[in-house]
Formats: structure tokens, sequence, C-alpha cells
């Protein structure tokens, strides 16, 4: 799903907790978004993995998902569904290589298997992954792109207060 957060960006989040005892996400940063975010802070990057894995970014996505957080709190139903860890994934979900439809949805099956390392070290209590994947280029190329992605906690927001009746 394609989130707002406040005016900054856009960001892609594929979230898991089904049958688990919390919830985790990996999270894809919009590339035109929080680069414009960082040329504002004169952070220096080379292109996605690289502007990805900067601890700004992080502290950034992480602020992020502690608003949205705040907001799953405050709905009774919906308390349980925080987000405890998350990561950046190193590269943008792209159709050609399987993750999306042609219609940007996530090929959540596909995602799962594919990234079934990063999965486990979000519920292992790792901090961090190594991860090594085959990406496709617009012209049909492939190439290798080798991260080690970092694994955050979020703050999970306690439930507001309710006044009793006087």
């Amino acid at each position: 799903m394609w989130q707002r957060i406040g005016v900054l960006c856009r960001i892609h989040v594929v979230a898991f907790g089904h049958d688990r005892d919390y919830v985790t996400a990996f999270i894809n940063i919009d590339l035109e978004s929080v680069g414009n975010w960082a040329e504002r802070r004169n952070l220096p990057y080379s292109g996605y993995t690289d502007l990805a894995g900067q601890d700004p970014v992080y502290e950034l996505i992480r602020e992020c998902v502690g608003k949205v957080n705040a907001d799953l709190a405050a709905d009774p139903h919906l308390k349980g569904s925080q987000i405890k860890r998350f990561l950046i994934l190193h590269k943008e979900l792209d159709a050609d290589d399987g993750e999306l439809t042609r219609t940007r949805k996530v090929r959540r099956g596909h995602v799962s298997e594919k990234y079934d390392a990063l999965i486990k070290a979000l519920y292992s209590g790792a901090d961090h992954c190594p991860v090594e994947a085959e990406v496709t280029f617009e012209d049909g190329r492939t190439g290798v792109i080798n991260a080690d992605l970092k694994i955050l906690e979020a703050e999970l927001a306690q439930a507001p207060q309710t006044q009793a009746a006087e």
C-alpha cells in the first residue's frame, strides 16, 4: 500500500505479522521525495541503495512509523497491529523483478519467498541482515545488489487513556 507520510514522501510498506507475536515491515522509500529531503539537508547519496541505508533516513522513517503506530494505538481494534521492527529495503520493489504487478500491487507471496531471510532476521532479534539480490534493469540487463540492511525497533504507542465518567 502507498502510505502518505505528511507532505514528505510516499512509501511502499509490506507488513508481516499473521500468526506471529508482533508486526514487522519492509519499507520502500520514494527516491524522489526522500532524495529531495536529503538534498535540502546536504546529505549526499549516490542512488537508492546508498540513500536507503543512511542513518538520517532510518531516523526519518522511524519517526514516520511512530506516527503510524500512534494512529493505530488510538483504535482499540488496531492497537495490536503496530509495527515493532522494520527495515528499509535496499532496492525499490519492481514489476520487472516480479515483486509488483504492473498496476503496482505487491505480490506478497513472491516477496515473502524472495526475501525470506530478511523476514527471519526481523523476527530473530538481529540488528542487521546482509542481502544479495538480483535485479532486472529496464533495458533487460540484470545485475546484483549487495547491502547490509539495518533493522530498527519502532516506538510502540500506548492507547490513549479515556476519562472515566464522573
